[in-house]
């Protein structure tokens, strides 16, 4: 390409962008409204399960988006529970699974997950047992071994799930 050809060609993408921008916007007063709302439930943001005394939330919602902060391995009333990685991360699963329903998500809307591990020799055993959870699809996932976590838990897991999406948003489109 010349430099000649170079001015037109820029004349060109910004006249093809300008077209699709004016293809992209609503048409109708009824399709503006509808952008309008959906934009707005995009970027609502809801606090969920905070304690008075908690520095965080238990999950915060953005849109369909709900983001679940870290689980551990603990039964309410009675502390960790006792065995090691693998009882550990069944409970924390467990805790996992029953925050997500109470926000109206579940396991089967789970699009990606963080494992921390106090020791990283623990992360075949809690792989193994937190496949077991996903029986049904694979979410995105990182793990890392880290200093020291809460309790002196053996693994905390966060979770990011879908919230109301239509086909049960399992990435098969409900199938």
């Amino acid at each position: 390409m010349t430099r000649k050809q170079l001015p037109a060609t820029a004349l060109a993408l910004a006249a093809a962008l300008a077209l699709l921008g004016t293809a992209l916007a609503p048409s109708t007063p009824l399709a503006a409204q509808e952008h309008a709302e959906m934009s707005e439930m995009m970027h609502s943001v809801e606090y969920l399960g905070g304690r008075p005394n908690s520095p965080f939330s238990e999950a915060v919602r953005v849109g369909n988006v709900l983001y679940l902060s870290g689980k551990l391995g603990t039964v309410p009333g009675e502390g960790l529970v006792e065995g090691g990685i693998i009882p550990e991360t069944q409970q924390t699963m467990r805790n996992i699974a029953d925050a997500l329903e109470r926000y109206g998500s579940s396991l089967d809307r789970v699009v990606k997950c963080t494992v921390f591990l106090a020791d990283i020799a623990d992360f075949r055993d809690m792989s193994r047992t937190y496949m077991e959870f996903f029986p049904n699809h694979r979410p995105a996932r990182s793990a890392l071994a880290v200093g020291g976590l809460v309790l002196d838990a053996r693994v905390e897991i966060e979770c990011i799930a879908t919230v109301g999406l239509p086909g049960g948003g399992d990435g098969n489109g409900g199938s």
